[in-house]
């Protein structure tokens, strides 16, 4: 059974930072491609970062040069490092593992950018 069990959300002030965790469990993580995606109220589920199993990045043009994915496959953990946080972050964050077409996803957790 696939688990994939996020951590590190909270309420930033504006210009702050957050590390995100997602520990995945149930699958070879080695072989995923993992993401994070993000959901507003009231707005689609949008993708944020992904990083293959080989570590090729890709970002959102709003989240370039701010955040920072990476991946720890000894613990079978992917991370979002976000910096310079902007109201516009405000969302629950997901993350994703794919592998051959297939979605697995995790709980969510809120983060929140507000003074």
């Amino acid at each position: 059974q696939v688990q994939l069990v996020e951590s590190g959300g909270g309420l930033v002030q504006p210009g702050g930072s957050l590390r995100l965790s997602c520990a995945a469990s149930g699958i070879i993580f080695s072989i995923h491609t993992m993401g994070w995606y993000r959901q507003a109220p009231g707005k689609q589920r949008e993708l944020v970062a992904t990083i293959s199993s080989a570590r090729n990045t890709n970002y959102a043009d709003s989240v370039k040069g701010r955040f920072t994915i990476s991946r720890d496959n000894a613990k079978n953990t992917v991370y979002l490092q976000m910096n310079s946080l902007k109201p516009e972050d405000t969302a629950v964050y997901y993350c994703n593992a794919r592998w051959a077409s297939i979605d697995s996803w995790g709980q969510g957790t809120q983060v929140t950018v507000s003074s």
